[in-house]
Parts: C-alpha cells; structure tokens; sequence
C-alpha cells in the first residue's frame, strides 16, 4: 500500500534578499518549448555548431586526450593558461587589439566574466549605465548585487550619446557611485544595432572626464556581414575592459571566455574569482588552444558568416513581406538578432502563448530591461539557428498572431474606444515600406567605415 508523503520547502525564509529578487532568464524558460519539433525557435542566440568540421574537432580534443593530457586533466591556475592566452592575444590583433598574456584572464564563458565584474565592482545601489534595451545575462549578472541600473537608448548608429551625456550631467562628475557603463558595440543583443566610429571616441572621452570604467562585451564582433570593420573600444584605449568568448566562432559548450583588462582590474578579479570556481577547465583551453592554432579555423568562420548572412536575408526578406505596417525592426550587419518593435497598446509577454500555440518562439522584450517595466511592446528574434525555410515561416506564423492581436485594437480604436498614442498616429508615421527603403539607401551609402 502507498502512503501519500509530503515535502514542504524549510529554506523559503532563509533564502537571501538578492535571490528573492533575481528574474529568471525568459530565454532560458523557452528552451523547452523550443525543443518541441513543432515549434520553430526564434528565441535562442544558439550557434549552429552542426557546421564545425569533425576533423577540426577530432584534432583539437585528440591533442587535448593524448598529447597533453597530463595537463588537461589536472587543475590549473586561477588566470588560465599562458598558451591560451597567448592564442587570445593572436586573435584580438587581427581585430586592432594589442594585449599581452598578462592582461588576459580565461573565464568559464563571457558570463562568469560578467559575473565576476559585477562581484568586485558592484555595492548595493551603485550606478551601472547600460544600453537599453541590453544582453539580459548581464542584468542577471549585475542586478544580484543590487545595483541602480540605467538604460541609455539607442539608434540605428549605437548608443545615443547625447542621452548619455544628459545622465551623467545628472549622476556628476566624480560620483564614486558610477562604477562602469556596459555595452555591446558589435550587432548589439538584444538590439542588433553597430555602435558608430565617433559615437566609441565619444563614449572613451566621456568615460575619461566622468571618472567611469568601460566594459565592452564583444561577443559577436567576427560575425559581420556588410560593411567594413569598425575598431573595438579596447583598440581605443587601454582602460576599457574587453569581453571576448569562442561561443559563437568556435563552440558554446566549451564554456571558455576571457577577460582583457589593466593589471590592477585582473588581481582583484583573480581573487574574486579564486572563491568563485578555483579555475576554470585546463581540458577546455587545451582543446581552444589546438582549435585555433592546428585547424583551419578562418575557413570555417568563412562558413558561419555565409551561412548566417544567408539566414538573416531570409529573416529580413519575411518581415518585410509578412509583417505588418505598424511594425518597425532593426536591420543587423552582424551578429545574430533583431530587434521588433510594435505600437505601445501591444504586450509582447501576454501574445507569446499564443504565439507557442501557433508554433513559434521569441523572446519578450521586457526582459532586456533591468525590472521589466519598459520594452512590453517589443520582441527579440533571432536568425542564427533556424533554416532560411523554417525563419520565412517562423515570421510568417509570428505575422499571423500580430495581426489578429491587431485587428482586436484596431477595432476599438475605430470605435473610439482606445485613443491612439501619437506616436501610432498614421499621419505622424512614414508608411513602413518607405521607411525601409529609405533605411536601405542609408546603408547602401556606407555611412559607417
């Protein structure tokens, strides 16, 4: 015979404020539905590693198991090892930035990085600027240590810098309480968006006569597909802090980022993060290490950039094909996102079980902001996993739910019983197709170098 037995949850009040308060991922929360083969997923930034070569693979982990696997299996130091920093350091030159070994820290993927910024720099109310909206990993990371955190907009050319100087003139000049600005300057997440030449001079001027440190997360930055490189802020100056991981030109499971700072910024994150992990994997770096230096690497980056280029033209093709005219969205050079913006009367979090009943994710913009309350009417994409076939009906789906949320507000609008935003208004608002078209002639005009 069974017996009924009940567990009730004894920690609940034990639990830490910080903790209580933390969101959970909403794209963490969609990778199960997104597993479900009927669902197209237009939630997850997920590299398509099914284009890795298995010769390169096999190479790497067989140099990792059988050359040094007296070193590989063993603990490491807390900053990684000299070899694969020093392979780091070869990668970043090709980009415009110079580094040495001694700069460089090897991180369980860019978000212990974040993690680690956020645990040496961060007090309770501190004030971090970021774009808005932004990576919503690094809320994760920041907002557990309780910082004011404060969204700058951006355009189609980055952060706004005009905004920005309009909130430091409100924080002060040399407010110990500013502690660092975040961006993404490369085909920003969630916004898609290239942070312009002088908008990054601007941002190392401002950063020098307020007295804050600049922590530029590039995660992205390899995969462009118009336009010509722009330079990294790191390039710029020495203070900035730079991000960097091989998620998305090498592997995502493989965990292993690194951090490029000034000696002094690395040994109080050397400490922190000797609490935190005592190393991360020498078995990881030694398989990075031979990945970059025994394989063709370069032709299959040549292979991602095709194959992605290919995927967002296809995404971009469907939206301006299916999508209604109320919409306005991003158009990405690089990376892996757009960036959906619908009339402010629209919640994207309440459409998206609808949108899982008519087989499509995305993610809710309201999770890029720190607490949610801002980007209710807006929506990640995203191009990089799916099949060009499978985005064109993925946004055809997405198309369909939009609508028909739409035809329910242009209902009460007509009859007068929802007052327009002005910014809704059709006689304030460029007919979409010209807008577009004209957003295509601006980049055809190579405004960025």
């Amino acid at each position: 015979m069974t017996s009924a037995h009940l567990t009730f949850d004894q920690t609940g009040d034990k639990i830490a404020e910080r903790v209580v308060k933390m969101r959970s991922s909403a794209v963490r929360d969609l990778f199960a539905a997104a597993s479900n083969p009927n669902i197209i997923s237009l939630s997850g930034g997920m590299p398509d590693v099914s284009l890795l070569p298995h010769s390169a693979i096999r190479t790497a982990t067989r140099a990792a198991c059988d050359d040094e696997r007296a070193v590989a299996l063993q603990y490491g130091s807390t900053d990684g090892r000299v070899e694969t920093k020093q392979v780091f350091c070869d990668l970043m030159r090709d980009i415009g930035v110079r580094a040495k070994p001694e700069n460089v820290m090897i991180t369980t993927g860019a978000q212990e990085a974040l993690d680690l910024i956020a645990k040496t720099f961060i007090d309770p109310g501190d004030i971090i600027l970021a774009e808005g909206p932004t990576y919503l990993g690094a809320l994760q990371a920041f907002s557990a240590y309780e910082p004011d955190i404060r969204c700058i907009p951006f355009d189609d050319e980055g952060m706004r810098m005009d905004l920005l100087v309009e909130e430091l003139a409100r924080i002060g000049k040399g407010n110990p309480r500013l502690k660092f600005l975040y961006t993404i300057p490369n085909f920003q997440n969630p916004g898609g968006v290239t942070m312009a030449p002088a908008r990054r001079k601007r941002l190392i001027e401002l950063a020098d006569e307020y007295g804050f440190m600049v922590v530029e997360d590039d995660p992205y930055g390899r995969l462009r597909y118009d336009g010509g490189h722009v330079l990294p802020l790191k390039a710029l100056s020495d203070d900035v802090v730079y991000l960097g991981t091989v998620s998305k030109v090498f592997a995502p499971g493989l965990r292993t980022g690194w951090i490029v700072a000034p000696k002094s910024v690395l040994a109080k994150i050397n400490l922190v993060k000797q609490g935190t992990d005592l190393c991360g994997s020498a078995f990881n770096q030694v398989v990075v290490e031979h990945y970059f230096t025994d394989t063709p690497w370069q032709k299959t980056l040549q292979k991602f950039v095709k194959t992605y280029r290919t995927r967002r033209d296809a995404m971009l093709a469907a939206l301006d094909e299916y999508f209604p005219a109320e919409a306005s969205w991003t158009r990405p050079e690089g990376g892996f996102f757009v960036w959906v913006t619908l009339p402010p009367y629209v919640d994207t979090g309440s459409m998206l079980s609808v949108a899982l009943e008519n087989g499509v994710t995305y993610t809710p913009g309201d999770g890029f902001y720190p607490g949610g309350s801002d980007g209710k009417n807006s929506m990640r994409i995203a191009f990089c996993f799916e099949s060009p076939e499978n985005l064109t009906e993925a946004v055809k789906r997405l198309a369909a739910v939009i609508n028909d949320r739409l035809e329910l507000y242009r209902a009460f609008i007509e009859a007068g019983a929802i007052k327009v935003p002005t910014a809704c208004q059709p006689s304030d608002r460029v007919d979409a197709a010209a807008s577009r078209s004209t957003q295509s002639s601006r980049d055809d005009e190579g405004s960025r170098t």
